[in-house]
């Protein structure tokens, strides 16, 4: 056992502080001792006293000499009836230094004179005076040696601090034993599972379950078992996004060879008489050249990275309504109900930023509006707007639809967890966002109730 684990600091701080209670007590014992052992002094020397009155007769000095011997004094003066007198006397080695009255019951003036007793190395001569035992008269006095009293005092305390040592290490030694059951155990118990944990992460079966039966070690292994399975979850959902992202890397370099040949047909569509398929036809090439740019970039997509944005000025109104009429075809196809759209873009707003990316960004926003406008099969309306000011360039894609649950709001802006559409992925916010970022921009919900959902894309005018 060491002192740098719980067991041995337990044990230490027991000693410590059971050391500390025993000091504690110390003074006060010692000091009721040394009363103790003066009053059993008067006692002694009372007794010797009356049975030297119980005679008329003088004793002898022998005799007196071993009475005050017994006693442990050099002279007995008994007060009775007003009279003091001298009962027993033997010269005195040295003069008197103090006197104690133990009719005094001031606890700090004991405690004083136990201390100053203690530290006293050379021997003194002192008067003590108490009440006689029994009504044996008004005042008992003596005067006696300190040398024996303070070698008593001194054993005493060394007797008593013994005692409080062994105490202290068999309270140790238990509270030991009880904390290694109680406290060492469970604790080692949760470290020996977040070390195998550790070892195999996404294996569920080193999931702790918790079994302890104090309520702390028993929340903190709660905790632990919800943190490993929200981190296993989570390891085995960024494994099977890497090998879905492999997958769509695969489908999209096919993809984009099957595009590709697709462009070439549609670029020759240009040269067809037919007037109708001469206009479709430019946005049939500009729609598969963005396809073939999607699948280019879903590419790059799998190294967990957007393509740095190429930054231009444009004019945001053609763009906002190339959008438009993207998603507005794209309403009519379905036939789930009216969706309008509603434009508020100046002809003059020209802003900074990679058309396509902004594009595809416009493109995700309108298109889960009109999806969920068309989940509710009634009619409703869209609006893109676009502002500027000192700082920044602002575009707001708001809806009239059901508004986003509290799920979606949740994970709003993840992949694959905040999608609300049957059979979404999530992905178009997840990619909007991503895409914001990197011109530097910010994309937030602003509002989302029963009346709709708004949000806000905002660009820095300085990057």
């Amino acid at each position: 056992m060491t002192f740098n684990s719980i067991s041995g600091r337990f044990a230490l701080l027991t000693i410590v502080f059971v050391v500390l209670a025993e000091l504690l007590i110390l003074v006060p014992s010692v000091t009721n001792f040394r009363r103790a052992y003066l009053e059993t002094r008067l006692e002694r020397a009372q007794i010797a006293s009356l049975a030297l009155l119980a005679t008329d007769e003088s004793i002898a000095a022998d005799l007196e000499t071993e009475l005050l011997e017994n006693a442990g004094v050099f002279n007995v003066v008994l007060r009775r009836d007003d009279v003091r007198q001298l009962v027993l006397s033997s010269p005195l080695p040295r003069p008197i230094s103090a006197t104690f009255d133990l009719r005094d019951r001031s606890y700090w003036r004991s405690v004083r004179d136990t201390v100053h007793t203690m530290l006293s190395t050379e021997p003194e001569i002192i008067r003590v005076i108490g009440q006689p035992v029994r009504q044996a008269g008004q005042l008992i006095e003596i005067t006696m040696d300190t040398a024996p009293m303070r070698t008593a005092m001194i054993d005493f305390a060394v007797r008593l601090l013994a005692v409080s040592a062994a105490f202290s290490v068999l309270t140790a030694l238990l509270l030991n034993l009880a904390a290694q059951r109680l406290i060492v155990g469970p604790i080692r118990r949760v470290i020996g599972h977040m070390t195998a944990y550790s070892a195999s992460p996404e294996d569920s079966r080193t999931i702790m379950t918790p079994s302890a039966r104090m309520a702390e070690v028993r929340a903190a292994e709660t905790a632990l078992a919800t943190m490993q399975r929200a981190v296993t979850a989570s390891l085995k959902q960024r494994e099977r996004l890497a090998q879905l992202g492999q997958a769509v890397a695969k489908i999209s370099h096919d993809l984009r060879n099957v595009l590709s040949t697709s462009q070439i047909l549609a670029d020759r569509m240009e040269d067809s008489d037919d007037p109708a398929v001469r206009r479709a036809a430019p946005k049939l090439v500009n729609s598969i050249s963005r396809a073939v740019n999607l699948c280019e970039t879903t590419l790059a997509f799998g190294k967990a990275e957007e393509p740095q944005p190429t930054m231009s000025i444009f004019n945001l109104a053609p763009l906002v309504a190339d959008v438009v009429e993207a998603e507005t075809l794209a309403a009519e196809a379905a036939d789930s109900g009216t969706v309008d759209f509603v434009t508020d873009v100046p002809a003059g707003l020209r802003i900074r930023a990679d058309r396509e990316q902004l594009h595809r960004v416009l493109s995700n926003l309108a298109r889960n509006a009109r999806q969920a406008i068309e989940a509710t099969r009634r009619p409703g309306t869209i609006e893109i707007s676009g502002a500027e000011d000192e700082t920044h360039w602002c575009i707001r894609v708001g809806d009239t639809g059901p508004g986003l649950p509290q799920k979606a709001r949740d994970n709003l802006f993840q992949a694959f967890t905040g999608g609300i559409r049957k059979g979404g992925t999530g992905l178009g916010l997840a990619i909007a966002a991503d895409l914001v970022r990197g011109h530097g921009g910010t994309l937030e919900l602003v509002r989302s109730d029963a009346d709709g959902s708004e949000f806000l894309l905002r660009l820095p005018r300085e990057i």
